[in-house]
């Protein structure tokens, strides 16, 4: 026998004894590396050491139709060290979580219209933010009129749940006063945009946008020294949000991409699914296309253009460009199909917005 041939012996004994090791031993193997992933992810807080700005997590790209990739609408926006978030769809906590970012530093919530899909997330938004930090006080949630029956709704659902955890956990964990959320109406801007919130150097306002038969319905721009993002909310081609992202840095805007859609709808009329093959038409006439949006962020003139609320939800970045369609004729700059975790950095002082992956 050759020495070659040993070796590979050699090598195959050891390959198979280190396969027996690892099943009679799988179950310390598992706790270990268990252990090892516990060690780095606990506690992990991505939002240490990131510059002063503006900064855009995208908790949530999804719509009503199922991913398994994506959760309900939900995005991010952190102004200094302050935490702000827009809509709250299923999923979009829990995702917050696995990007690494602290509940229990959620300042707001920010409600851009009542469509089940932007609210259907709420009890774990309330309950990760109150169980986080011991909020001893609600999660304010800013809204157009109307968000006060939505909140009341939601806290009615939750209250026999807040009084289990405050009984098992006990006030200093849980303080009772801290459970639910609070409403904060505005009236709906006719024209101009309104202020919601204004404070520490922090500007949020908020404007009409078309998502008719839905109203009210409304997006949100946010300003921090001298950095400023657009989050447009559900909406068709609307001139209120052109007006209202002048001069943005990023513009975060909903798209549908008509031509899947119709690909979706002849799939289900011809397999006799009938209802919902018009559903997937009559949502045609109130979301922008991606060819809309990046009209939008040409004649605003923005710096960059982020997309979601992705309809229909593609599985993959391979199909990033399928859904783009035309879009990079209409709008010079830079275009990113948003995905679940991504983070965009818009630092002070700094005209560029970087992106990173935020799931790792």
């Amino acid at each position: 026998m050759g020495r070659r041939t040993r070796w590979m012996l050699g090598g195959v004994a050891l390959l198979a004894a280190g396969a027996v090791c690892a099943h009679v031993f799988r179950a310390e193997i598992g706790l270990w590396a268990f252990t090892r992933a516990v060690d780095s992810r606990a506690g992990r807080d991505v939002t240490q050491g990131l510059p002063d700005g503006l900064h855009v997590g995208l908790c949530g790209t999804g719509s009503p139709l199922p991913s398994k990739e994506r959760a309900g609408a939900c995005t991010l926006v952190m102004a200094g060290n302050r935490l702000f978030v827009v809509d709250a769809g299923e999923g979009g906590a829990r995702t917050l979580q696995i990007m690494g970012i602290p509940m229990g530093r959620i300042e707001r919530l920010f409600l851009t219209h009542f469509h089940s899909d932007h609210i259907d997330g709420m009890g774990p938004m309330m309950l990760l933010r109150w169980t986080g930090n011991a909020a001893k006080a609600p999660l304010p949630v800013h809204g157009p009129q109307g968000v006060e029956t939505v909140i009341a709704g939601f806290n009615a659902a939750y209250a026999a749940d807040n009084g289990y955890r405050v009984a098992h956990h006990g006030e200093a964990i849980v303080p009772s006063s801290g459970a639910g959320a609070q409403a904060f109406p505005f009236a709906v801007p006719d024209e101009a945009p309104v202020t919601v919130l204004d404070e520490g150097g922090v500007k949020v306002t908020a404007f009409r946008v078309d998502h008719k038969p839905v109203a009210p319905a409304v997006g949100y721009r946010f300003d921090y020294k001298g950095r400023s993002v657009v989050v447009s909310g559900d909406t068709a081609a609307s001139a209120d949000l052109v007006a209202a992202a002048k001069g943005a840095d990023l513009l975060v805007h909903e798209a549908l991409q008509p031509r899947m859609v119709a690909a979706m709808t002849k799939a289900l009329d011809a397999k006799g699914a009938g209802n919902t093959a018009q559903i997937t038409r009559d949502i045609l006439d109130y979301h922008a296309s991606p060819e809309d949006a990046a009209r939008a962020a040409k004649a605003a003139g923005v710096k960059a253009l982020v997309l979601t609320h992705i309809v229909p939800p593609t599985p993959s970045r391979f199909f990033d460009e399928a859904f783009l369609g035309e879009a990079r004729r209409f709008y010079a700059g830079p275009i990113t199909v948003g995905a679940d975790g991504m983070w965009f950095s818009l630092p002070m002082g700094i005209g560029a917005v970087e992106e990173r992956d935020g799931m790792r």
